[in-house]
């Protein structure tokens, strides 16, 4: 029996929505905490941004960029930029313009943190959520998140919310952006309402998963009649611990979810849903991740069936490599991997998978900003 081709399946073709991938290496949407400050709380993509992502552009590939804010009071991180002013529209178009002139895609993740942000980021107004739990711990100002709970939104909020994510997505187009994704993971705003701990709702918004889904698909409706279904994906993650999300049964909601997904009229249906593995934890190993859910076997295997029914793209992220990337696509169906850390270190990732080149070690004490800001961004170097 010959070997079994592990690299192969990720270098074939992928029509995604509006997009022609000439392979299924996806980069990562990963937070690097190195634009410019132009005001308080007001984050500007840079050169350095440019270079950054020009590095890891492919010729036919689809990179995802940093979470990036849809508003002032959607922000939550120094260092991060946001789509909503004109510098910061400028700002992005010579990235995207740095990424289509290596042949690549690329498109902006539309990010509300909610709760994950203190009154001294937002100028000084309360954070918002579902509910009014706040998340356990220190703040990125050092203070602690309980000291300043959050509100829950109105549904009046919620509705402005929508619109505002309709807004943002019309402004990544304008930026050169070839589509949008929305972020539904890593417990920030629209995760607050999925999860059963953080959302104790009592009205249209909260209760069971299919009142808890109802604003993700609401901003994926205006998202979608605002810049096309076609060019609209979101990231989900079900068994995220993440900004102290945990649900009672992420199994069972989250299908409940992708198939409301999956069930959306064409108009408003996205291209693709990226899930996150349930081993990927930004804190605990894969194995303590594995050992501490308590749903039984706990798999993105549950969702893809539903998603596909409706004709919705899978991508797939979470402690992939050269080994188990393949194998996701093969015999798990998934249609693309998504690569965060090792995209991050190793710029010709795509090039080093499929000649099977050593990857280069990352440093995770860069990750969230340094000094130099080059140090652990745009330093890395490509294979010779």
């Amino acid at each position: 029996m010959g070997s079994v081709d592990v690299i192969g399946p990720l270098f074939q073709p992928l029509r995604l929505g509006a997009l022609s991938l000439s392979h299924r290496v996806v980069q990562a949407p990963c937070t690097r905490m190195r634009s410019t400050k132009e005001s308080d709380g007001v984050f500007v993509p840079n050169d350095l941004n440019v270079e950054y992502y020009s590095q890891r552009a492919s010729q036919g590939g689809l990179m995802l960029t940093e979470a990036t804010p849809i508003s002032r009071l959607a922000a939550g991180y120094p260092g991060v930029p946001g789509i909503f002013t004109q510098s910061q529209i400028a700002g992005w178009k010579k990235v995207t313009d740095a990424v289509h002139a290596k042949g690549g895609f690329i498109l902006c993740q539309l990010w509300h943190v909610g709760r994950a942000t203190v009154p001294s980021f937002i100028e000084g107004k309360q954070a918002v959520s579902a509910s009014d739990i706040p998340i356990t711990g220190s703040a990125m100002d050092g203070t602690e998140y309980a000291a300043s709970p959050p509100r829950p939104m109105t549904v009046e909020e919620i509705q402005d919310l929508v619109k505002e994510y309709a807004a943002a997505s019309k402004r990544a187009i304008e930026a050169g952006f070839d589509g949008v994704e929305v972020h539904g993971a890593n417990g920030y705003l629209l995760d607050q309402f999925l999860h059963d701990n953080v959302n104790t709702r009592s009205d249209d918004y909260g209760g069971s998963i299919e009142k808890r889904s109802r604003i993700v698909l609401e901003v994926l409706e205006a998202v979608a009649a605002a810049i096309g279904p076609d060019r609209v994906g979101i990231r989900l993650s079900p068994y995220n611990y993440f900004q102290d999300t945990r649900d009672s049964n992420p199994n069972a909601h989250w299908q409940v979810l992708c198939s409301k997904i999956a069930d959306l009229p064409a108009e408003s249906r996205p291209a693709y849903v990226h899930m996150v593995e349930p081993r990927f934890d930004e804190v605990l190993d894969e194995t303590s991740k594995i050992d501490s859910l308590s749903v039984e076997k706990p798999s993105l295997d549950l969702f893809q069936p539903m998603l596909k029914k409706g004709g919705v793209a899978f991508l797939a992220a979470g402690n992939f490599n050269a080994q188990n990337a393949g194998p996701k696509l093969v015999n798990d169906g998934a249609d693309a991997v998504v690569f965060g850390r090792w995209f991050i270190s190793n710029p010709d990732l795509p090039r080093r998978l499929k000649e099977g080149l050593p990857l280069t070690a990352y440093d995770r004490s860069t990750f969230y900003g340094a000094e130099p800001p080059e140090k652990g961004y745009t330093d890395y170097p490509f294979y010779k």
